[in-house]
């Protein structure tokens, strides 16, 4: 309206309609419809003082006093919007269809500014455009849920994990004791079952259970949880750090859960994780099943219509929580691994290798190819070794001998040596013995040869036949003193103590 104003103003003052058009910035057929409507209206300028924008608009667009054809055609914007989000359907499309069954309707420039300016009216930023089956996003939410021991009456906060699918907003939350990997891991798979499907992607947080490494450009994903992307045929997109509209979905859906889900149950008592999810899942249903007003349809309706089927097909099996771990074959062909070591063909000494970890195996694998399998033990600081994985000498490097080391331990004393050598013959190879014997002669550097010396002496002394122990003694300062033999005399008499007879 204002430039149609400015239109009886400058036409009043004599100007040619292409002039007016070139002061507008509008094109010359535009000024033409602009002078034209104004004739049919009967208007002149100045106009009355009274006239407002609306009244001036009904006169130009709506001479009749009833709606237009434009009116008429009006586009349903909810549905075209929903129909945005099918992987394929562009804005050009849905004119076409739409100039289809309104022939006189908007044409395409005008009816994309008007979609535009309705879509800009759901949220005062920038609206992320999401194809139906590309993305989940996932996220921990800031509240927590507590849940009561019925047996010793302590309370124990739990963590609640929302995800959030970017095309019809369907959400899954479940509550977990912790935001450790494994309970990250298993609320991935679970909303993965509770979605029926699979999407293309999958958007985090920068948590460490997810991602190992945030960095803006190159971000490092936790080796689990891209072993877990793999097992579903989806990918894990961390979100830029400090960029919170990168995942501006799971942000809403965090909310909403806190609202319908965490407020909700805030006066209610439960004695258990599954009691807390059963009724969490209650409220999570009727969540998805409310009505949207922008969309006029509830978050399982729009699921069901164009995201179901774009969703890709679960697996057979759900994946196993496993653990990835990095480490350095040793000397003795050995990795360790939970305070338990574990053998590696003896040709990797000294390569890096991956180590995964399941609750009953540990595997071995170098360079994508798995060298060693063994069954998972408790950390009682032994060696579980494969015979295969040992040469017939069992010396794997010629530098690295049981001879060398005893000549090496022979340098700080006598002490020292001989418990080397009691070390390596105390072992049923003398390979698993190499550990405890380097780290013992690296003490040398920080105690002192003569510390060490006198360390081993009362190692020897107390029957010590390791590293650690060796250790303990020089951090407690116990090589100073020699351990005093218990000494013979007389019984003690004292009234508390109940003697022999006591028990006849």
């Amino acid at each position: 309206m204002r430039k149609i104003k400015e239109a009886m103003r400058l036409h009043a003052g004599g100007l040619s309609t292409r002039k007016i058009a070139a002061s507008l910035g509008v094109g010359h057929s535009t000024a033409t419809d602009y002078m034209k409507r104004i004739r049919l209206a009967g208007l002149t300028w100045p106009l009355p003082i009274d006239m407002t924008d609306a009244a001036l608009e009904a006169l130009l667009f709506h001479p009749s006093g009833g709606p237009s054809r434009l009116v008429e055609a009006q586009p349903d914007w909810a549905v075209v919007h929903r129909e945005l989000r099918r992987s394929g359907v562009t804005l050009s499309l849905l004119w076409e269809e739409y100039r289809g069954a309104h022939p006189e309707g908007y044409g395409y420039s005008r009816f994309c500014d008007l979609y535009r300016r309705w879509a800009g009216r759901l949220t005062p930023v920038m609206r992320q455009h999401h194809v139906a089956g590309e993305r989940v996003f996932v996220d921990y939410a800031g509240a927590t849920l507590p849940v009561i021991d019925g047996t010793t009456g302590e309370v124990r906060q739990a963590q609640l994990f929302v995800a959030a699918l970017g095309a019809s907003n369907l959400t899954y939350a479940e509550a977990s004791w912790s935001q450790s990997l494994s309970d990250w891991i298993g609320a991935h798979g679970r909303a993965f079952t509770f979605f029926g499907g699979v999407p293309a992607q999958v958007v985090c947080d920068n948590l460490k259970s997810g991602v190992t490494k945030a960095c803006f450009y190159e971000p490092a994903v936790n080796r689990t949880y891209a072993d877990m992307a793999e097992h579903y045929g989806t990918a894990v997109v961390p979100a830029r750090p400090w960029k919170p509209r990168d995942k501006a979905k799971v942000e809403v859906a965090v909310q909403i859960a806190e609202r319908w889900i965490a407020a909700r149950l805030r006066n209610q008592q439960f004695f258990s994780l599954s009691e807390l999810n059963a009724a969490i899942r209650v409220l999570l249903d009727r969540l998805n099943g409310r009505v949207t007003r922008h969309l006029g349809a509830s978050r399982r309706e729009v699921f069901d219509q164009i995201e179901r089927s774009a969703l890709k097909p679960l697996p057979a099996e759900p994946y196993v929580f496993s653990e990835w771990k990095q480490c350095t074959v040793g000397l003795d062909y050995h990795v360790e691994v939970g305070k338990h070591y574990y053998s590696a063909p003896h040709n990797l000494l000294r390569e890096k290798v991956w180590v995964r970890l399941t609750a009953r195996t540990v595997e071995i694998f170098h360079q994508g190819q798995r060298v060693a399998a063994h069954v998972r033990t408790s950390g009682n600081r032994q060696h579980t070794t494969i015979p295969d994985h040992m040469p017939a000498s069992h010396r794997r490097h010629s530098e690295w001998s049981p001879e060398r080391l005893k000549t090496w331990a022979a340098k700080i004393g006598a002490n020292t040596a001989t418990l080397v050598e009691v070390i390596l013959r105390d072992r049923s190879h003398p390979e698993q013995g190499f550990r405890s014997c380097l780290g013992i002669m690296r003490l040398a550097k920080p105690h002192g040869p003569e510390a060490l010396e006198a360390a081993c002496e009362r190692a020897l002394i107390i029957g010590a036949r390791s590293y650690s122990s060796v250790h303990s003694i020089l951090k407690n300062n116990l090589h100073r003193t020699r351990p005093e033999p218990a000494a013979d005399g007389p019984a003690i008499q004292h009234g508390n103590i109940r003697g022999p007879g006591y028990f006849h």
